[in-house]
């Protein structure tokens, strides 16, 4: 397997040096965060894509992820979601993903992350919530699929989709190959599931995968490898067993004040623990 960082822990840095920094590291791939103040799609302009591009090849690093989950550019992480009861802010995360498919395809890459629809709004059904993430999800789903990007959906806690089984439901739900999963080690393990169980009933729907560790207490708090209570060791032999060749990316975004030590130390992890 390879591994990648994500830029989401350096948004006080410019993109190019970020790329630079998560390279020197010692990474196979990197995340690129779809948003300000890195890559946002619908003002990223030929010449900012060239440029990344070009950054790319020049440090001999791929990209592990197209991230077109946070959304700060508008107003945060999780809102506009896709479950918005206003039509017109609805629209605005609609709009954005359609323009992040364009630039992922732009820049070569074949996938996306994007939210698990974001949080049910007070007042709503749970059964409301999934039949608007589906309309939201048909409102893209052409694009990527005429683009060749699919379109992974990351369940995370809190959100409308958390759980394994949440997102195979969803699955049924939407008559779509390109609609998949971005699994994310830590969102499972801190809805009480075990991550390494999880990697064969989500094997076939899964083209990507991020790792960081939790606490004990199992709080949606993304912890440097090692530091947390998640048996990484268990979840990566898994992914091994399977032969997977694939990217996993450590995505730290709440060590904004030191990311280059962070990538260091989380490398350090993989080396010393034989993954890297």
């Amino acid at each position: 397997m390879q591994f990648g960082f994500s830029t989401n822990a350096f948004r006080e840095y410019q993109l190019e040096d970020a790329i630079e920094a998560v390279a020197d590291a010692g990474y196979d791939g990197v995340e690129l965060l779809l948003d300000e103040p890195h890559l946002y799609p619908p003002n990223a302009t030929d010449e900012e894509r060239e440029r990344v591009s070009d950054v790319l090849e020049r440090h001999g690093i791929a990209i592990s992820n197209a991230n077109a989950f946070m959304l700060t550019a508008i107003e945060g992480f999780h809102h506009p979601s896709y479950i918005e009861p206003d039509e017109e802010y609805r629209q605005r995360r609609v709009d954005y993903t359609l323009a992040a498919l364009e630039t992922a395809a732009d820049l070569g890459h074949d996938y996306i992350s994007i939210e698990p629809g974001g949080p049910i709004p007070e007042g709503k059904s749970r059964e409301w919530a999934i039949d608007t993430f589906v309309d939201s999800l048909e409102e893209v789903i052409p694009t990527a699929e005429e683009l060749s990007v699919d379109l992974l959906v990351e369940p995370e806690p809190d959100l409308l989709i958390e759980t394994a089984d949440e997102f195979l439901a969803l699955l049924e739900r939407v008559d779509s190959e390109r609609v998949k999963c971005n699994f994310d080690a830590g969102h499972f393990y801190a809805v009480g599931e075990d991550p390494a169980e999880l990697v064969e009933p989500l094997w076939d729907h899964t083209e990507h995968y991020h790792l960081e560790d939790i606490p004990a207490d199992r709080s949606h708090e993304h912890t440097q490898l090692g530091d947390g209570a998640m048996d990484i060791d268990a979840f990566l032999s898994e992914l091994e067993a399977r032969n997977y060749d694939g990217f996993v990316t450590v995505e730290l975004y709440p060590y904004e004040e030191a990311p280059i030590e962070t990538a260091r130390a989380a490398m350090d992890y993989l080396e010393e623990h034989g993954w890297a």
